[in-house]
């Protein structure tokens, strides 16, 4: 079996050097849908499994960018966020010239659950306030936001218009940062993260837990779950010897 070209090697190779070489040469620029599987199929004339190891391989290196129901994309350089800091996701997408929209799927009051009371030192059934979102980068989903707000520390929390702004712009108004505290964790999302981020079951998430704190009241508890192939933490630290 030869690859397409002429060259000794499997089919599906072949299909990547051709993806590979049309990407390299700009003529399928950085956002740019790539043929599907079945527009492989009868534009190259192979099977419809070796297409698809083609685009599976190039998605997982990175190269692309596969959304279900959607089709695949060629990849930018990954989007990128800070892993320590508290930083505004809206700014991050922007900073790189790039469009930043946000999908409200809930807003609302809840009464706390023993995780979410024990997570904001408020007691077991108290009132608390519930947003979830869905950040995009040009119109492609990269991040999930869970969050729980302690309403003695942003009243104001439930009429606010995060489409307009986020809840981080808001909350660091409202409540200005004092400490927090993350945990960093690979998680594989849950049927309901997979349609919110438009990623497959089996596809690994980055996932960053983290509680804020205003002087000495407990703000929020959120959960932020970045696709991993979309995605990547950063984190620099320095240390400097006294002398």
């Amino acid at each position: 079996m030869r690859a397409l070209g002429g060259e000794p090697g499997p089919l599906y190779a072949g299909v990547k050097q051709m993806i590979l070489a049309r990407i390299q040469s700009g003529e399928w620029p950085p956002n740019a849908r790539v043929p599907s599987e079945n527009e492989l199929v009868s534009e190259l004339g192979v099977s419809r499994m070796t297409a698809n190891r083609a685009l599976r391989e190039l998605a997982t290196e990175g190269v692309l960018v596969r959304i279900q129901g959607v089709g695949s994309f060629v990849a930018e350089r990954k989007g990128h966020s800070a892993l320590v800091e508290v930083r505004n996701i809206a700014e991050e997408i922007k900073a790189r010239g790039h469009a930043h929209t946000a999908e409200v799927i809930v807003l609302q009051a809840e009464t706390a659950s023993p995780e979410v009371a024990d997570a904001l030192e408020i007691p077991i059934g108290a009132s608390v306030f519930h947003s979830v979102i869905v950040h995009h980068e040009n119109d492609v989903p990269v991040q999930l936001e869970d969050r729980f707000v302690n309403p003695a520390a942003a009243p104001d929390y439930l009429v606010q218009n995060f489409q307009a702004t986020t809840p981080n712009a808001y909350l660091t108004r409202v409540a200005p940062l004092a400490e927090a505290e993350h945990v960093v964790e690979a998680t594989l999302p849950a049927p309901w993260e997979c349609k919110l981020l438009a990623v497959a079951r089996g596809e690994p998430c980055l996932t960053i837990r983290r509680r804020t704190w205003s002087e000495a009241t407990s703000v929020t508890a959120v959960r932020l779950v970045y696709p991993g192939g979309r995605y990547r933490l950063e984190g620099r630290f320095s240390a400097r010897a006294d002398g």
